[in-house]
């Protein structure tokens, strides 16, 4: 793989799971493949999981690994082409990507979206810069629309947990005080879409994903039927995606809380989160200190997800 942004960058899902197994079951066996190699992560937005993952998984590889905050310690960068930089940014991103790609072998880049503008967030304008201007091979550690090395450890995390080859997933909107981007649910659906599972999205009105992530999903807007029967309930938060309500909170109805009752419907079902997560907001404390609650090993596999992803483009 040259570049890493979604699942279709895969040159197939099973194949990907696979080689998810032969990292868990040796981590080190690639070791020799990164050596005198160096890895950059560039972070246009905080970061624990990923930053700490993708670094581990990089170490395994033997790798050396440089790690870029342009917020903290950086020149501020300019992003659009025709701007007269008089402000307070002294830097050019279309100069810097260049630079950032003369001292490594490939990058990882975290830019999320700024919810001001949907066309603008949806192009993954810096991503793509970093594409197109680097001249290394370049892979998402989330952009403005996915999520991806996050849904790929989902993915490996299920198929660990699942006790009938077709669980039932489902993703459920959450409340929290704060807009957040879709990237997270947005890739999650791309990825389970690309399953057998039976997969249903359940979120109040207004709160609709692009259809290009959706498509082949179930939308439920009954909660207790969204919930009844299912084998994996992942949580997650997201703003407004339509009409002119892009980026916004509409609402945050507590009704949508992930708590004992509604789980109670479900299969005994695995609670999901990718983290960090609101307690009591998203999720009551009951449910996600219960043996069911699986967001740890979740955690765990992104530094799998990461490693089969930088152990492929090693190899190009």
């Amino acid at each position: 793989m040259k570049q890493f942004t979604s699942v279709n960058d895969l040159p197939s899902l099973p194949e990907a799971l696979a080689w998810a197994k032969e990292v868990k079951a040796n981590p080190f066996a690639g070791r020799k493949s990164g050596k005198d190699k160096t890895l950059l992560l560039v972070f246009f937005n905080s970061s624990l999981r990923t930053r700490l993952s993708t670094q581990k998984a990089a170490l395994n590889l033997g790798m050396n690994v440089i790690v870029l905050d342009i917020n903290q310690g950086a020149w501020k960068l300019e992003t659009e082409r025709g701007v007269v930089m008089d402000g307070d940014k002294s830097e050019h991103i279309l100069e810097a990507i260049p630079v950032m790609g003369s001292y490594c072998d490939i990058i990882g880049v975290r830019a999320f979206a700024g919810l001001q503008d949907r066309e603008q967030d949806y192009k993954e304008i810096i991503l793509n810069q970093f594409i197109r201007y680097s001249g290394k091979p370049v892979f998402s550690m989330e952009g403005a629309t996915r999520h991806p090395l996050q849904s790929f450890a989902d993915l490996i995390t299920i198929e660990e947990y699942k006790k009938t080859p077709r669980p039932k997933v489902l993703l459920t909107w959450a409340p929290v005080p704060k807009a957040l981007p879709q990237a997270v649910a947005n890739s999650f659906a791309e990825w389970i879409n690309r399953t057998d599972y039976e997969f249903v999205i359940t979120h109040p009105e207004g709160y609709e994903l692009d259809e290009m992530f959706v498509q082949g999903a179930t939308i439920e807007y009954d909660i207790e039927k969204a919930y009844r029967g299912a084998d994996f309930v992942y949580a997650k938060n997201w703003s407004a995606y339509t009409g002119g309500n892009y980026g916004k909170v509409l609402h945050t109805d507590r009704r949508w809380t992930v708590d004992e009752r509604k789980m109670a419907l479900t299969n005994n079902a695995y609670f999901m989160h990718c983290l960090p997560v609101r307690r009591n907001m998203i999720v009551t404390d009951a449910v996600i200190e219960l043996p069911t609650s699986i967001v740890i090993p979740e955690a765990a596999n992104r530094a799998v997800s990461a490693q089969v992803v930088l152990r492929e483009m090693l190899k190009h």
